[in-house]
């Protein structure tokens, strides 16, 4: 390619390019451009120059002078003396040949020539030292270049010395400097972890003498050809040589050092070097990074493929919040953390099953009085615009409103929090507590819901004003206190009826069906959706044009799961759930029909029987990405229903069945796995008329199991087999014969985009 259209392998081809175009223009009468510190952010990695002071003779023939013959000196401190390949020092010139200080690449704990394919490096370490310095020991390494003749020194002292077999490469002032990268092109980036407190190059070979008198922070005679001591903050090259500085992805200056992660940060140095090719190599680095942490995601047994999950990191809460039904898409908002703190991801779906994830539009801001966003909801206020009532995390309750199609920016209210956290021992702590929010209009009228031990009613004419009613409700009922945890509220009309949705911190989800009147609420019935432990937490539903109630919850996964640790990534959202109220007044919950659209390979079975304590195997129906829809008429049994997840001698399996006996909907999960996971019995109240069938709706996705039975109860475990064998489908039967007039299955495409 030419000069102007450089290959995007070759970023130095491309550096060399840019320098040509700018050299043409050098010289008397010639414009000049006032060099500006400037920031970017690319990909979420800070790009920053830092100094962009101009060359002293810059543009006499010396500002091109050949660098052969050469010294690189670095006093560090290796944050670890495992890691391989970083780069201390590297003096790349524009055809990508580099000479540099590198540690531990062919050898670990060793330190060495670093050249492009070696070419320039002592290969045979194994009579070198391994370096013994912790991380807080600084070492001197210095690397003389002398023709065809390289000597390595630690502290002064010779630790190793070869001829190479190559050419010496050459350099100018033209090349470019790293400081914990290895060198622009390579294909898998090698960074350096620890600090650099002085570095400098000579262009000259020093001797053994003078190498041993240099100390770090002092010139030296003779002087460097470019010198960076990091002293008070500074990072610019102090002989002018190498002017424009770029700290890269997080590289960051304290205590007289240049400190570097190891993992995305380096700093760039180089008369010629504009922002972009910094830019341009940080990007590089993060596609890298970016792609191989999707291929690892799509590798992970564990990882659901049709469930709604974060996309990537540990995310601690995981709630669902602001659900919304908006200009005829589906948005949900969801709790993760970054730098920031507790932001609010958000995503938008057309059919409940492919979704699109946005910008985030909200998260504490610089200026803003909440420095992290908990849980809350999404209403339509009074100017027609989506309303998030919010917990502003060590502030109160707080308000953001958007009018956008795509609700990606929001404006918090300037008199935010709306109510701030009562202090400690105040009138006001005893009466509520600023926590959880729900909103919603009613008439003329906005009314609140803040959560806690004893929930509280707000209320407001406008959304900036609000006043304390008093408690929401009006008693308690059978089995539960007045006083147990309300958190994560949601609160709507279903039917004739009104529904409290929420969790107790220790109960899990639960809801209360109850009349919403004179400003209280009268709770009538109260049941859990989640009952050996609290997996199915913080629930959070939207009205959609069709009418229906669909609510999520986030379904957790377990301290020291794989996919909390090396898996890089936490957060799973339950299957929406369509809620109605049936004529008897009681609940009624189904999968929302839109996730048909996932199944292909249908297979059917009709008129089986499964005798007393026994077992039918399924043939040719298997997986861990599957949905079956089961009937089965149970007879006399105690238990039936179906195995998933099965390995051929029954060592892992989940079971999934109506006990008939203790009246439950039941998934037994107490050999789901060899390995980790909860080891359960998860069963909630369920019972079947005088002769009504049994039928089940279950759901299997890598790690989830769900069940549906007769729109009347759902139950949710976490499973991880550890056997790839493990996903067989058996019918069984305890305590007498049952029949299964048809069972039906298919396997699932996955949604998610990985």
């Amino acid at each position: 390619m030419s000069d102007s259209h450089p290959t995007q392998r070759n970023p130095s081809a491309w550096l060399k390019a840019l320098g040509k175009r700018c050299r043409r223009k050098s010289g008397p009468g010639a414009p000049r451009r006032a060099r500006k510190p400037l920031a970017s952010m690319i990909l979420g990695m800070p790009v920053l120059i830092v100094g962009a002071a101009p060359v002293q003779g810059a543009e006499g023939p010396e500002s091109r002078s050949v660098i052969a013959d050469k010294t690189l000196v670095a006093w560090v401190y290796p944050a670890n003396l495992s890691q391989r390949g970083g780069g201390v020092l590297t003096l790349e010139n524009a055809q990508g040949e580099f000479d540099a200080v590198v540690f531990g690449e062919i050898q670990p704990g060793r330190w060495m020539a670093g050249s492009n394919g070696f070419s320039r490096t002592g290969r045979d370490q194994d009579k070198w030292a391994a370096e013994t310095a912790g991380a807080d020991t600084a070492v001197q390494i210095a690397i003389v270049y002398e023709g065809k003749h390289v000597t390595i020194y630690r502290n002064g002292q010779p630790y190793a010395d070869y001829t190479m077999e190559n050419v010496p490469a050459t350099f100018s002032r033209e090349s470019v400097v790293l400081m914990g990268l290895r060198h622009l092109d390579a294909g898998e980036p090698r960074l350096f972890a620890g600090a650099i407190e002085d570095a400098r190059i000579y262009n000259a070979p020093l001797d053994a003498k003078t190498i041993a008198s240099l100390r770090p922070n002092k010139i030296s005679d003779p002087k460097p050809l470019a010198w960076w001591s990091f002293q008070d903050g500074r990072t610019e090259d102090r002989m002018g040589t190498f002017p424009n500085a770029y700290l890269v992805g997080g590289a960051r200056i304290a205590d007289g050092r240049l400190h570097l992660d190891g993992e995305h940060s380096y700093m760039m140095a180089g008369e010629m070097v504009p922002r972009h090719q910094a830019a341009r190599s940080d990007m590089n680095r993060a596609i890298s990074t970016t792609r191989k942490f999707r291929e690892k995601l799509l590798d992970d047994p564990y990882r659901p493929g049709y469930h709604f999950v974060a996309l990537e990191g540990v995310c601690l809460p995981f709630d669902p919040n602001g659900a919304i039904f908006w200009k005829g898409r589906y948005h949900l908002f969801y709790i993760f953390q970054d730098e920031r703190g507790h932001c609010w991801g958000h995503a938008s779906s057309k059919d409940l099953v492919h979704w699109r994830r946005h910008p985030t539009g909200l998260y504490p801001g610089e200026g803003d009085v909440d420095r992290g966003m908990f849980s809350g909801n999404c209403f339509i206020n009074k100017k027609g615009e989506a309303t998030m009532l919010y917990h502003g995390v060590g502030a109160g309750n707080c308000i953001a409103t958007s009018a956008e199609e795509e609700l990606n920016n929001w404006t918090k209210l300037p008199s935010n929090p709306i109510i701030p956290n009562p202090g400690e021992g105040t009138p006001e702590a005893e009466k509520y507590a600023s926590w959880d929010p729900h909103g919603w209009l009613e008439g003329d009228t906005y009314y609140g819901i803040f959560g806690g031990k004893r929930p509280a009613l707000f209320k407001a004419d406008t959304l900036d004003k609000w006043r304390y009613v008093g408690d929401l409700l009006a008693h308690s009922v059978p089995g539960v206190s007045i006083n147990e945890d309300v958190s994560c509220p949601d609160f709507f009309k279903l039917g004739d009826k009104h529904m409290l949705l929420c969790i107790s911190h220790r109960l899990g989800c639960r809801y209360y069906l109850g009349e919403w009147k004179n400003e209280r609420f009268y709770p009538e019935f109260h049941e859990k959706m989640s009952w050996v432990d609290n997996s199915f937490f913080a629930p959070e539903s939207l009205l959609d044009d069709q009418g229906r109630r669909i609510m999520w919850a986030w379904i957790f996964d377990l301290p020291g799961i794989l996919c909390r640790g090396e898996g890089g990534w936490s957060g799973t959202m339950s299957l929406p759930r369509v809620l109605w109220l049936d004529e008897d007044g009681m609940l009624r919950m189904r999968p929302p029909e839109e996730l048909a659209l996932l199944r292909y390979h249908p297979k059917k079975r009709e008129n089986l029987t499964v005798q007393a304590d026994s077992e039918l195997s399924l043939d040719g129906i298997e997986g861990n990405s599957i949905e079956l829809a089961v009937e089965v008429i149970p007879g006399s049994a105690k238990q039936c229903g179906v195995k998933v997840c099965c390995s051929p001698g029954g060592e892992e399996q989940t079971l999934v069945y109506y006990d008939a006996a203790e009246k439950k909907l039941a998934i037994d999960t107490r050999k789901s796995s060899l390995g980790e996971g909860p080891k359960t019995v998860e069963a909630g109240p369920f019972e079947l008329r005088p002769d009504e069938p049994l039928r089940l709706q279950v759901f299997v996705d890598k790690s989830v199991v769900e069940v549906f039975a007769n729109d009347r109860q759902a139950a949710m475990r976490r499973i991880y087999p550890t056997r790839e064998d493990s996903v067989s489908v058996v019918l069984f039967s305890k305590g007498g014969a049952v029949e299964a007039p048809v069972l039906e299955a298919w396997d699932m495409m996955p949604s998610n985009p990985y």
